[in-house]
């Protein structure tokens, strides 16, 4: 049988960037077997060796950073301004988590009795699959990989089909600091039924999946059957702000519309609702009109690019369905003119950002994750109206909440269902906070201290002194 091929789909030109074959079944079989004969060994290497190892490789993440950035421009469309800046927020990320991972996976001692010793021991778990998406790969991908090898486990990584490279640079940076080369594998696949396979091999310990919801619910459904197989999933999102009438709206503005529309809209995190006190709602309406203006949509390879094309035609036409639908349920399309909205380069998938006013929850918009610059705008009279339509959602990510009277947003934040909620700031997972989601967005966590405990076991050791005649 063939190898499988995969092909890479360049979101600028809708032409074909980079090819790839998919493992033979004898090598993709022996995959796992490799992965737990590495861990073995790997498992008893020192905490302070494993330290050196990935101090090593992010120093050399971080020194090929244009190279890398380069990559992502082309297998993303993401703006050549901003990618080397994912790299570097990346390595930081991973910093952090080497800085923390001594206390982090130090053992706990018992209760202190004579005669007796006792403590509870972070072991690592074995052979951990990771499976990630393109839309942030660096930094999704240290989210598991850090903490995993750290704990002392070998890794799979499974790369989104769109960001081939990424897992290949990566696995020669950790061999080039000194892994050994079957304490990190990769594979490139599209056929669920072969990734379904990897998840039940008997060596897999746990599986870390980073997507749709879809996604995550068939990864859950393969490992189902296993007791011993965990699964820790970061899926979707439809994050809301709420836009208090006491705040600068010209500050504000800039600051959802960045949120909402980075990366053309395409993170887990990105805004994708705002409510808006009923008192200031046509005076922030103008002010995202007015930052909206500024930004520039076209070439990503141009520095001056603000926004480029989404991923694929399918999400340009998944997002282009949520803003006919909200048109045609009686909002409106309020986006300022642009000269680049209206005049996209012909080739590639570029979704102008979209600024919707009028919107309410019959529209999809507004319930469905929309994965794209969209920025739907609803009025409110209160701040409970508020939260009530915040968390009027089947996500829990995170959520934003944008006042003077910061009190006011702590309080207002206790009453908001999602893992993460911003007070004046957004789409900024923090190293030293937990990253968790509520609801649909998925289980487990990553990053801070937490972020170690789901590739670790607990193992307590209780020893009694040997009785003397």
């Amino acid at each position: 049988m063939a190898n499988e091929k995969i092909t890479t789909i360049s979101p600028t030109t809708n032409k074909p960037v980079v090819e790839r074959n998919g493992p033979t079944e004898e090598e993709f079989a022996a995959i796992p077997k490799r992965a737990q004969q590495a861990f073995l060994k790997y498992r008893k290497t020192p905490l302070s060796e494993r330290q050196k190892i990935v101090k090593k490789a992010l120093q050399l993440i971080n020194d090929r950073q244009d190279e890398l950035a380069q990559e992502l421009t082309e297998q993303m469309g993401r703006p050549i301004a901003y990618t080397a800046k994912e790299v570097t927020t990346a390595v930081a990320r991973g910093e952090y988590m080497l800085k923390i991972s001594g206390d982090a996976l130090k053992d706990t001692p018992g209760e202190a009795q004579e005669g007796f010793k006792r403590h509870i021991s972070k072991v690592p778990l074995g052979p951990v699959l990771v499976l990630f998406a393109w839309n942030y790969p660096y930094l999704i991908l240290v989210n598991s990989l850090i903490p995993a090898l750290l704990a002392g486990n070998s890794v799979i990584l499974k790369p989104s089909p769109q960001t081939p490279t990424i897992v290949e640079q990566v696995h020669k940076i950790f061999i080039e600091a000194g892994l050994h080369e079957d304490v990190i594998q990769y594979f490139h696949c599209g056929d669920f039924a072969k990734i379904e396979r990897m998840v039940q091999a008997p060596e897999i310990q746990l599986v870390c999946f980073t997507g749709s919801v879809a996604g995550g619910l068939a990864v859950q459904k393969a490992a189902a059957g296993r007791v011993d197989c965990r699964v820790g999933l970061e899926l979707g999102g439809k994050d809301p702000a709420y836009v208090r009438s006491d705040v600068n709206l010209d500050w504000a503005a800039d600051e959802i519309v960045d949120g909402a529309v980075f990366n053309s809209g395409q993170s887990c995190c990105s805004l994708e609702r705002v409510y808006v006190h009923e008192s200031v709602h046509d005076d922030f309406v103008k002010a995202v009109q007015k930052v909206l203006a500024g930004y520039k949509l076209g070439d990503p390879n141009d520095k001056s690019t603000n926004i480029g094309p989404v991923i694929s035609k399918a999400a340009a036409k998944r997002i282009q369905s949520h803003i006919n639908d909200a048109v045609k349920k009686g909002a409106k399309n309020a986006t300022p003119e642009n000269s680049s909205f209206a005049n996209p380069p012909k080739e590639g998938n570029y979704i102008p950002p979209t600024l919707l006013t009028g919107v309410n929850h019959t529209m999809e918009v507004m319930k469905e994750e929309t994965f794209g610059p969209v920025i739907p705008v609803q009025s409110v009279k209160s701040d409970e109206e508020a939260v009530k339509l915040m968390n009027d959602s089947n996500f829990g990510l995170t959520a934003s909440i944008w006042t003077k009277d910061v009190a006011k947003g702590e309080e207002l934040s206790q009453d908001v269902e999602a893992g993460t909620v911003f007070v004046n700031r957004a789409d900024y997972p923090s190293p030293d906070l937990a990253w968790v989601g509520w609801k649909e967005s998925g289980k487990g966590q990553t990053l801070s201290a937490f972020g170690f405990e789901q590739f670790s076991r607990l193992k307590s050791y209780h020893v009694k002194n040997y009785p003397v005649s």
